[in-house]
């Protein structure tokens, strides 16, 4: 019997998918963290999805919608390659066939999108990922109060994230990130039902995916 995962959004969530179990999907070659999941193949979900080499899907809808951060390697589909570092939004009823050649990982977010979200597109990040200097942020997307974004923080920042109603879920990518609850590696996973003025610190260079105004009821 599957039993709903993290689906409450009042608790606050930490995964380190360093440390959690990686399951297989229902195809060969495949393996999901899963993160939050309303049903085991249907409704709300968010995991970290791994790619082998040479590892492909059937072509499918996603009746929702499918967000996706391309963690490693390269994820294809018909559309196109996208290499580590693209952010895609595959708005609901897109059809494609994905697949990688050489192994891939992801984020991989199903059926959030809002009512009237409807444009597909792709960002390649890693110019940005470049630049040098100061606390920088790079919005990915942004429609009906849903915010969307890259944020860089240098080593021994000491900070607040501007959140929308305190309400947070971020993935760190790169560094080291701390708060008052702990400290959090890169592949760590989180989210937050109170963020709001919480001060951040990073013991190193780090850099956070994250998301806000997409929580139900927001």
């Amino acid at each position: 019997m599957f039993v709903p995962l993290n689906m409450d959004f009042g608790e606050a969530v930490t995964v380190d998918s360093a440390s959690a179990n990686w399951l297989p999907s229902p195809k060969k070659g495949v393996y999901r963290c899963p993160l939050e999941r309303q049903q085991a193949e249907e409704g709300h979900a968010t995991s970290l999805v791994r790619y082998e080499p040479g590892s492909r899907f059937s072509p499918h809808t996603h009746p929702g919608g499918e967000e996706i951060l391309v963690l490693e390697g390269t994820f294809s589909d018909e559309n196109g390659d996208y290499k580590a570092g693209t952010y895609l939004r595959n708005p609901p009823g897109t059809r494609h066939a994905p697949f990688s050649e050489q192994g891939c990982k992801l984020l991989v977010k199903l059926n959030q999108f809002r009512p009237g979200d409807s444009r597909r597109f792709a960002v390649d990040t890693r110019p940005w990922c470049c630049e040098p200097g100061l606390p920088v942020e790079l919005p990915l997307h942004s429609f009906g109060g849903e915010y969307t974004a890259l944020i860089r923080l240098p080593q021994g920042a000491d900070t607040c994230l501007p959140c929308l109603d305190g309400r947070v879920e971020a993935l760190v990518l790169a560094g080291t990130l701390l708060d008052a609850r702990g400290r959090y590696r890169a592949g760590t996973w989180l989210r937050r039902p109170d963020w709001h003025g919480d001060k951040l610190m990073t013991a190193q260079d780090t850099v956070l995916f994250i998301k806000q105004g997409h929580f139900p009821g927001s």
